[in-house]
C-alpha cells in the first residue's frame, strides 16, 4: 500500500474508490447560550466500580460549557432522555438545535420525536468539526493519571462533571 501511494504511475492510473471527504462544516456562532449543543459520546473507556464505560459529553456551542455525564453504553434511551431533561433542560433550558453524529441514539424515532415536540431542530453531521472530542481532551489527559480517584468519588457523591 505504500509503495502505490508513493508511486506517480499508479497514483495516476489507480481509481480512487471511497467517496471525496467534504468540507468540515462550520456552525454558526449561537446568540443565546445554550441555544445551540453537540452531543458525543466518549466509549470503550475502562470499566469504573459503578460499571460506567462510557462518558456523555454535552457542550455548549457559545460558551463551550461541558457536561460530561457517566453512563453504560448499554444504557436505554429512556434512561439517556431522563439524564438529558434533567442535566440540559431542567438547568439551561431547551436548545434551539442538537449537533450530533449518527450514533443510533440520535438517530432513534423516540429521540427524534421527543426533540420534535420540544421545538429541537436536530443537525446530524457525521463531517462537522470535532469541538465536543477536541473539549474531551484536556480533562482526559488528566482523567488517566487521577482515574480512579476521580470515578470512585464522584460515584459515591453522584455528580457529573462540568468543564
Amino acid at each position: 500500500a505504500t509503495y502505490v501511494s508513493k508511486c506517480l504511475t499508479c497514483a495516476k492510473v489507480k481509481a480512487e474508490h471511497q467517496r471525496p471527504s467534504g468540507l468540515l462544516v462550520q456552525p454558526k456562532t449561537p446568540r443565546w447560550k445554550w441555544d445551540n449543543i453537540t452531543m458525543d459520546f466518549v466509549t470503550k473507556l475502562p470499566k469504573s466500580s459503578q460499571d460506567y464505560d462510557t462518558i456523555w459529553l454535552i457542550v455548549d456551542l457559545l460558551t463551550k460549557f461541558a457536561i460530561f455525564t457517566p453512563i453504560r453504553e448499554t444504557d436505554s434511551m429512556d434512561k439517556l432522555t431522563r439524564i438529558y431533561l434533567k442535566e440540559v433542560v431542567m438547568r439551561h433550558g431547551i436548545p434551539v438545535s442538537i449537533i450530533s453524529n449518527r450514533d443510533p441514539r440520535f438517530a432513534s424515532n423516540f429521540w427524534r420525536s421527543l426533540q420534535n415536540a420540544l421545538g429541537t431542530r436536530l443537525d446530524m453531521r457525521p463531517r462537522t468539526t470535532r469541538k465536543p472530542k477536541a473539549k474531551a481532551r484536556g480533562p482526559f489527559k488528566l482523567s488517566r493519571i487521577c482515574c480512579v480517584l476521580v470515578q470512585s468519588t464522584l460515584e459515591r457523591v453522584g455528580l457529573t462533571i462540568c468543564h
